[in-house]
């Protein structure tokens, strides 16, 4: 997994729970903890870290996944932002995520191995997004989608649908108020 994960996340936890936060869960998880955006790491690894962090806070690793999806998304907005200047909206964008958004994604991290996202416009308010990856990270997709619709400052409904028990594919049905 792409470190700029890994770095966006320690960033998250330190911002939201301290620094001693962060070193009890690299030393909970039993991982190394020292990461680079430009590196690559297993993505047992940040699993684990977010597992550490969920036992550390009582959080759900549902809702940290979610939350750090949220912020991953702020990080895509300042790092990369002229992936969203010709979307008028988040369907707009999230219609580009995979033939656009990944395609460029893939130049800058060549070995990037990314999840798939298949969307339907089922209507001018609704819209379908498969999420499918091996990583099982329907939860961080989620909150990349909230991201979304709060850059694009839309309100919408989110419903989430497991389609493998595993949660290596989930379907989000999004439909805007």
């Amino acid at each position: 997994m792409n470190g700029v994960v890994f770095t966006e996340f320690i960033e998250m936890t330190e911002g939201e729970f301290g620094l001693q936060t962060v070193d009890n869960i690299i030393n909970r998880a039993g991982v190394e903890g020292i990461y680079t955006s430009i590196g690559t790491y297993p993505h047992e690894e940040i699993m684990s870290l977010v597992a550490a962090l969920s036992q550390e806070t009582e959080i759900e690793v549902s809702v940290l996944l979610e939350n750090f999806g949220g912020h991953m998304f702020k990080s895509f907005v300042r790092s990369y932002p002229s992936f969203f200047e010709d979307s008028k909206n988040s369907f707009e964008f999230l219609e580009n995520v995979e033939g656009y958004i990944h395609t460029k994604v893939i130049k800058i991290y060549p070995e990037a191995e990314l999840p798939t996202f298949e969307t339907v416009r089922l209507g001018p308010n609704k819209l379908e997004m498969r999420y499918q990856s091996d990583r099982r990270m329907g939860d961080f997709a989620l909150g990349l989608i909230q991201g979304c619709l709060d850059y694009f400052k839309e309100d919408a409904e989110i419903q989430k649908t497991l389609i493998d028990e595993k949660g290596s594919r989930v379907d989000f049905l999004i439909e805007l108020k």
